[in-house]
């Protein structure tokens, strides 16, 4: 037991006499019957159909036993817990006869010792706010409810006065109140001290309350989640809310979801089921999991195997359902590991066992067809219809090499397309192609009906390897992040898919041996020659020739090739807007001027100097007025103390607030700079404009890191001195704010914005490389004079853990064109 549990332990144990009096006080006059009835109505609107003695009722924190025998009284099933033996004690002493009726066990409300899925009710009143650990208690209760059960938690901001002024002089006027018109003070002959130096050790004394419970229990998972704030009107006397009306009781109230069901399939929320799903009356069976969450959300279907002898995605999917993790699942996940289970099993390629035929061109199926149609039908018509969501995952064929890419569904309405779309832009590969048929594949079925859907191709030959595996489930994981329905950071990843349009399936117009000029993944011109189809003299019959510039995708990786079958892919790519970039201006947009007030404070502190006298180390020795470009200048840090020292300065952002506010401080510093809004990758200057080129925190957040060095160093001129201050930052979780001072920036960002940053550079590839030795390698692989690379730049900026402080070194890259 830890130290504030024991704590709290003995306070109560040491109060369980005189609070049982209090609760006998209630039980004896008006309150009784306020609860009562209280209690009653929301059992009764919960459970219209079922009798008191059918219900279980847990009564969480008992203390005296005044819920359990109010409830016990009415007929209800009651079990009550609490944390001290010597209220429990109390409360059977005031049960008398009804104690025998009551189940009663000593447990820790945030740990229970209680099977999941055991009562449909949970009621509790004046307890979460003296726990360590609320949140635990919140998901303690969702498990133990049974599906659909409730949970009602009575409960005040009790000790919100000792952390805000206002809800302090609410609490000194109840205590005058009290005096004033002659009323019991019920804080009086309590060890007021000892009870606030627990309120003070616990989290909810000093959080907004119910606003957290309610942020809380949603996350946790609870449904139908709500709040009374005007339940004291219907449970308080007179007396009590003279004692108490600055910090008025209130009713916290959710759902626990269903269960789910899918044909022979049952799945208690928060629990994983492997087995056979059976589906066309127990004809088709398939190896499946389902992990149904116990917060509600989305439900997703990942299906493999529909080409028997694409084993990545195969795989990939069996690993999925070993590694996904049910208490991370918000929503439900059906993972189907092989849909042609024949095929498979018989290790017979891709086709139909039975019937030879590509079940990814039989959708919707027909119910009365051949095996491959029947196949499809019951897929399209009892399986898919429960998906909110798809993921359909390939490989190439044991004759098709690829480069891993994408397709989405475009054949579908249009909120649909843009759903698929979204979902294919979380998958690492280098390439997404809209599909423009509605029907033949699963997914393309699938999203003709209304469920967003994707298929994701890596791998090929009828071979599989782990590395190819684990990049098919990670990229599954992404999309279950990204879409809500797994809790969880989004992996790094390296490309950010381009489309590819004007796909062309070039099919070979005869038999004959297939001899390809080109590689799956190489950039192709209009009427470059991707490969010859030759007879056995080494005959020419037949040439496959580009028809546009673009990218082939795949071809066929065997010797020979069949009449009418595939040959060779390719289609172009289109260039379009990095929507990365549009997501990185809106965070910064966001976070604009509170960087504007840290920036100001920061040319007023010791940190100004420090950068300066680093700053001034490396420049040029000729102390002549230097042309120094800020890149990504954020709110005018450098630009402004660069101009200060008399050099010509102009600073450059993607974020137009940030721009407009660097020219309000660089004005109110009186320093002679320019500004303008441009893109750090593609800085609109001629070619060795600039004599310095400075940059701080920026390169970690940028997409084409290495295009931006080319582009830095062409405005560069000859000579000119490149220095970069950045860190490693995607080793760091910015959400951990443990060891920061409370003014920090992490600190006064909340939660969701630190979670918007891990998510912005979970999608840019900087993120995955070991850094500054990526950065080395990159700029060594240009035509520059002279390196230097210093790591202990933080020791000597950062002295001290204050409002500027980087808890994540930085190092200094210079470079000299």
């Amino acid at each position: 037991m830890s130290d504030l549990k024991n704590e709290i332990h003995d306070y109560w144990t040491n109060r369980a006499r005189g609070y049982s009096e209090y609760n006998q006080q209630e039980m004896a006059d008006a309150r009784r019957t306020m609860w009562r009835d209280k209690l009653l109505s929301l059992l009764g609107e919960a459970f219209p159909e079922r009798e008191p003695k059918e219900i279980n009722i847990l009564d969480v924190g008992t203390g005296p036993g005044f819920f359990a025998i109010l409830l016990a009284e009415a007929g209800y099933q009651v079990t009550a817990i609490d944390y001290t033996e010597e209220m429990l004690r109390e409360a059977q002493q005031n049960a008398g006869g009804l104690a025998k009726c009551i189940t009663w066990k000593t447990g820790d409300a945030q740990a229970l010792d209680v099977e999941s899925n055991s009562f449909d009710a949970i009621v509790t009143r004046n307890v979460t706010w003296n726990l360590p650990r609320p949140d635990l208690a919140y998901k303690e209760w969702l498990r133990v409810l049974k599906p659909g059960g409730r949970l009602y938690n009575f409960d005040a901001d009790w000790y919100g006065h000792l952390y805000n002024e206002e809800k302090r002089s609410g609490y000194e006027k109840d205590r005058q109140q009290t005096e004033a018109q002659n009323v019991e003070d019920y804080y009086s002959g309590t060890d007021i001290e000892k009870m606030e130096e627990i309120a003070r050790q616990v989290p909810l004394s000093r959080l907004e309350r119910p606003k957290w419970d309610l942020e809380t229990m949603r996350k946790t998972g609870f449904l139908d989640v709500s709040c009374d704030e005007n339940v004291w009107k219907e449970v308080w006397t007179e007396e009590e809310i003279i004692n108490n009306s600055s910090s008025p009781i209130f009713l916290l109230s959710g759902r626990k979801r269903e269960a789910f069901h899918l044909k022979n399939i049952t799945v208690e929320p928060g629990e994983k089921w492997n087995g056979e799903l059976e589906l066309a009356n127990g004809e088709l069976r398939f190896p499946a999991t389902v992990l149904h969450g116990h917060g509600t959300g989305k439900t997703m279907l990942i299906t493999a195997g529909v080409h028997a002898g694409e084993y990545v995605g195969i795989q990939a999917a069996i690993e999925l359902s070993q590694k996904l993790k049910i208490e991370k699942v918000t929503g439900t996940i059906i993972i189907v590991k092989v849909l042609n289970r024949p095929a498979f099993e018989a290790r017979n390629g891709s086709m139909g066992l039975a019937d030879a035929k590509n079940l990814n061109r039989e959708f919707p199926g027909n119910p009365d067809g051949t095996e491959m149609e029947r196949l499809a039908w019951a897929v399209s018509q009892e399986l898919q219809p429960v998906a909110d969501l798809y993921i359909d995952l390939h490989s190439g064929d044991d004759y098709e090499k690829l480069t891993p890419y994408v397709y989405y569904a475009g054949a579908a309405p249009e909120d649909v397309v843009k759903v698929s779309r979204e979902m294919a832009e979380q998958v690492d590969v280098p390439y997404m192609v809209k599909s423009n048929v509605a029907s033949g594949g699963s997914y393309n079925y699938a999203a003709s009906q209304g469920i967003p859907s994707i298929l994701i191709e890596r791998g090929g030959m009828g071979d599989w390897n782990y590395e190819e595996v684990r990049s098919t489930r990670r990229d599954v994981r992404n999309i279950l992040c990204h879409m809500g329905i797994y809790q969880g950071l989004k992996d790094f990843r390296t490309y950010y898919p381009l489309e590819v349009a004007d796909v062309r399936y070039q099919d070979a117009e005869e038999n004959g041996l297939w001899y390809p000029f080109k590689k799956v993944g190489d950039m192709i011109q209009e009427g470059d020659i991707l490969g010859e189809v030759r007879d056995y003299e080494g005959k020419v019959k037949e040439v496959s020739e580009a028809e546009f510039d673009g990218v082939i995708l795949y071809q066929t990786g065997t010797l020979q090739v069949v009449g009418n079958g595939p040959m060779v892919t390719y289609g172009r790519i289109v260039s379009r807007y990095d929507e990365r970039k549009e997501r990185i201006v809106n965070y910064w947009e966001k976070r604009s001027e509170s960087f504007l007030e840290q920036r100001r404070a920061e040319l007023h502190s010791a940190m100004a100097d420090r950068w300066m006298k680093e700053i001034q180390a490396q420049l040029p020795d000729d102390n002549k007025k230097l042309r120094i470009l800020d890149v990504g200048c954020g709110a005018g840090f450098f630009t402004i103390l660069l101009a200060k020292a008399g050099h010509q300065v102009t600073g450059i952002d993607l974020t137009p607030d940030m721009i407009k506010n660097a020219k309000q401080l660089a004005e109110e510093e009186q320093a002679e700079c320019e500004f303008a809004v441009m893109d750090a990758e593609n800085p609109e200057f001629q070619e060795g404009t600039f004599d310095v080129i400075v940059s701080r925190n920026l390169t970690w957040t940028l997409p084409h890191v290495k295009h931006a060095y080319g582009e830095w160093l062409r405005v560069l001129k000859k000579g000119g001195v490149l220095l970069n201050f950045d860190a490693n930052y995607g080793i760091t979780d910015f959400s951990n704010v443990e060891d920061l001072p409370e003014n920090h920036a992490h600190n006064m960002l909340g939660n969701e914005m630190m979670r918007e940053c891990e998510e912005i550079k979970r999608q840019l590839p900087i993120s995955s490389y070991s850094r500054p030795a990526w950065d080395l390698e990159t700029l060594g692989a240009m035509s520059l004079k002279e390196f230097h690379v210093d790591l202990g730049i933080s020791s000597r900026i950062y002295l001290e853990k204050d409002e500027f402080y980087n808890p994540t070194p930085l190092f200094m890259l210079r470079t000299v064109k």
